[in-house]
């Protein structure tokens, strides 16, 4: 497939690649037709985050559809496309949020005239509550589309956080500290195995009566969840053994009780599961987007072993114990002794809900600490997703890298060493960083409450950016020698810095927990390398970190790479200390102070150096289908006609981001548009 194209479309700040699936061939006919309908069951939850995202996000998502599927007026003019792009800019964000800034964002065109395309579309097609005129409910849709008072906001971090907020995950007139209350009154001190209470529910509250809205079948999204189950039922049919059936079974029950006990059990025997080919996630999972860090979004990916790049993560995981030993934290947050710490690259062959269309490229779980501690973590690296994002760039000619650092001699640098120190160091962070580490048994797994995932996704970063330096990694053949990891040093504090400010509008502050994330420790390591910082204890003559003008442009120079680790390590050791004790005040202040403030005119600065190159900050996927082929079947003489025998699954990689997801919204919609 040497003429593949990865770079298929470019709309606002957003750049739409393809991934290849390498080695399907050689997966059997049950394997492939295990990924099927485990792909299928990921397409199915699809509304449920569009939903969780924001309440009327479904209402606007079928109005799109309705008027690209039916609209009968003139497609070809400047407003029509300018429509288009919006539209795609909501298929993309599962809502109308930005993905990553969360800042709501508008169509540029007029309100008259969208409320034209919705006047000349097929009615039956619109998301219009019985006996609602079109103008009525036109009344309703504007203001939610257009009025910037309306919805401003996925998550704030501003104020009452729960008020300001446009998320789906609590309803009725509910505060931060009436939410805090009714959780902390379920939580018994000193659980050791505690319950994830939250994670799969909207908190309501009616008549002053606070309660839960629980996701399962006959609840909240249950037909979406029942549609969900379906595929799971097929897929447990053709499983490679019984582990996989007896977890996915588990996952099935869960979904129909809602019972997080059963959520538990399932983690347990998924996480022990090490030896199956195929692997999937399916659940709500990841609390990044509620702003308690509590409540948990709908996710799914389907994958199989990459065989070949999983030796390096089985060298990792295999010495878990001797990075875990060899820590610079606290011995008392140290876990003595590392159980089921595994780890693997993989081939996805599906993504869905929150990993679609922007996925990670590192993942894991499960996300209980309790689970960790007494039965290990899953890590994985996707590698196909890592190949699409280098393929893409090398395809555009134009680039970040000479722009923003500082001499050839770093430029040839991450060339060099680069894609692969990168590729360690999410190694490191998935299977190590995140598994890493033990709260004291007094402390909520929750007590970092809305800086949680700040603060861990930090605490795994530092763990990678710790280690990767270490001779040990060239020890064990994972680095290639003691100079590469100084290109991801490079990459990161660059990042970190100034180019990730690409991706956030001028004015505003760095929201999403990733970016806070990485920004935190660039911050903090510039401010605490400082010459006047370390002279008390130091000989250093520079600053480790030194920001140089040049020609007008600002360049962030590492001048002493090993004071530089020991600087990751003294900070890895205060958010291990701030994570066991559940320290929130300190890991307030860490984050208030490093990872939410921007420098204006260095924002400025760094938008127009990216705008002047003509890229896009952001990346996202179109799915490959996986199509089943059937046996030509001859016309019988007489008697019934025989059924069409499935004799294998092709792949193929469809171009048109926009049609893929006209496609979702006919066949993958079960939920009404909620109002």
């Amino acid at each position: 497939m040497t003429d593949f194209k990865y770079l298929v479309d470019e709309f606002a700040d957003l750049k739409i690649m393809r991934y290849r699936i390498p080695e399907w061939e050689n997966l059997t006919l049950q394997q492939k037709q295990y990924l099927y309908y485990l792909g299928e069951a990921a397409k199915c939850g699809r509304d449920i985050l569009f939903n969780q995202n924001y309440k009327h996000n479904l209402t606007v998502r079928k109005t799109l559809e309705a008027i690209l599927n039916t609209y009968q007026g003139d497609r070809g003019g400047d407003d029509f496309q300018k429509f288009v792009v919006y539209a795609k800019r909501v298929f993309f964000s599962n809502g109308i949020h930005h993905h990553y800034a969360e800042d709501k964002f508008f169509p540029e065109v007029p309100e008259t005239y969208f409320a034209a395309l919705v006047k000349n579309s097929d009615p039956s097609q619109l998301p219009i509550n019985k006996g609602e005129t079109i103008d009525e409910f036109l009344d309703f849709l504007l203001p939610v589309i257009f009025d910037p008072n309306v919805a401003s906001v996925r998550r704030s971090s501003e104020d009452d956080i729960i008020r300001n907020s446009s998320v789906n995950f609590y309803e009725g007139d509910l505060t931060k500290a009436e939410v805090e209350a009714f959780y902390a009154a379920q939580h018994m001190e000193g659980d050791e195995k505690p319950i994830s209470y939250g994670l799969n529910s909207r908190l309501v509250k009616e008549n002053g009566q606070i309660s839960e809205k629980v996701y399962k079948v006959d609840g909240l999204y249950g037909e979406a969840i029942q549609a969900i189950i379906g595929w799971l039922e097929k897929a447990n049919e053709v499983a490679e053994n019984d582990a996989q059936r007896h977890y996915t079974q588990l996952l099935i029950d869960y979904y129909r009780t809602g019972d997080l006990k059963t959520w538990d059990a399932y983690n347990i025997a998924w996480v022990q599961d090490n030896a199956s080919h195929i692997d999937f996630v399916n659940g709500f999972i990841e609390d990044y987007g509620d702003p308690m860090g509590m409540k948990a979004t709908w996710e799914s990916v389907v994958d199989f072993k990459d065989m070949e790049a999983t030796k390096r993560s089985n060298t990792i995981s295999a010495n878990a114990q001797w990075f875990e030993d060899h820590s610079p934290v606290d011995p008392r947050f140290k876990k003595e002794e590392c159980k089921g710490v595994s780890a693997k690259s993989i081939i996805v062959t599906t993504l869905g809900g929150d990993c679609f269309p922007s996925p990670p490229i590192g993942i894991n779980l499960p996300n209980a600490d309790w689970i960790r501690k007494d039965y290990g973590s899953k890590s994985v690296t996707i590698t196909n997703l890592m190949e699409a994002y280098d393929k893409a760039a090398d395809e555009n000619p134009k680039g970040a890298l000479k722009e923003f650092a500082y001499s050839e001699e770093e430029v040839a640098l991450c060339k060099k060493y680069g894609p692969g120190a990168s590729v360690v160091h999410t190694n490191l962070h998935e299977c190590l960083g995140h598994g890493s580490g033990k709260l004291l048994p007094s402390t909520s797994p929750n007590a970092l409450k809305e800086f949680s995932s700040t603060l861990e996704e930090a605490r795994a970063d530092l763990f990678g950016l710790y280690y990767i330096a270490d001779s040990k990694m060239v020890e064990l053949g994972i680095m290639p020698d003691n100079e590469a990891y100084k290109a991801e040093y490079c990459s990161y504090i660059r990042n970190g810095l100034m180019t990730q400010l690409a991706r956030v509008e001028l004015g505003k502050d760095v929201t999403e927990s990733h970016m806070q994330n990485r920004k935190l420790i660039a911050e903090w390591c510039l401010e605490h390398g400082r010459v006047e910082t370390l002279h008390a204890t130091s000989v250093q003559q520079k600053d480790v970190i030194e920001k140089i003008i040049r020609d007008g442009k600002t360049y962030f120079v590492i001048n002493d790479f090993e004071a530089l680790r020991r600087l990751f390590g003294e900070l890895l050791a205060e958010v291990q200390r701030i994570k066991s004790e559940g320290d929130y005040a300190a890991g307030k202040v860490l984050v208030e102070r490093y990872a939410v403030k921007v420098n204006q005119e260095l924002h400025k600065e760094v938008k127009e150096r990216y705008n002047a190159l003509g890229l896009k900050p952001y990346g996202g996927f179109i799915n490959p289908e996986i199509v089943p082929v059937f046996a030509e079947v001859p016309k019988p003489v007489e008697g019934p006609t025989k059924l069409a025998k499935v004799v294998d699954y092709r792949v193929d990689y469809p171009t048109d981001f926009l049609a893929q997801h006209l496609h979702y919204g006919k066949n993958y919609s079960f939920l009404k548009g909620f109002r």
